[in-house]
């Protein structure tokens, strides 16, 4: 359970590894879940500090996995950032409409990823 740590929930092994990296290199601990029912059961066990999580993932996709992290106690104050190839606007809405906390496009801007995951954790400690 460590602040630090980020839950990554993405089924495709490239893109797993470079968001792996990035934030190993920013000092992060990662956990991996490939599927969102992995994910979730990982967010019950680990307790992370953020989540981030594919939108089209096999089996589950992430907008159901959120939709289940948020209706448990034990994960609903987790935050949540959607990483999505879908940069349409209708796409970004539904996103936005489900409860993510924020959104990233793929391919990952790595510059603005940081930026991003660096707001999500100031912002928990500052409500804290």
């Amino acid at each position: 359970m460590a602040e630090k740590q980020i839950l990554i929930v993405e089924d495709n092994d490239k893109n797993r590894k470079l968001v792996r990296d990035v934030l190993h290199f920013k000092g992060y601990q990662t956990v991996e879940a490939p599927t969102g029912e992995e994910g979730i059961e990982l967010a019950r066990t680990q307790k992370p500090g953020l989540i981030l999580m594919d939108i089209q993932l096999p089996g589950m996709d992430g907008l159901t996995a959120l939709a289940r992290l948020k209706a448990e106690p034990l994960t609903r104050a987790i935050p949540v950032i959607a990483i999505t190839a879908s940069a349409m606007p209708q796409d970004l809405e539904k996103i936005r409409q489900a409860g993510f906390d924020a959104y990233q496009t793929k391919p990952i801007r790595v510059k603005e990823f940081v930026e991003l995951v660096e707001k999500i954790f100031s912002a928990g400690k500052d409500s804290s």
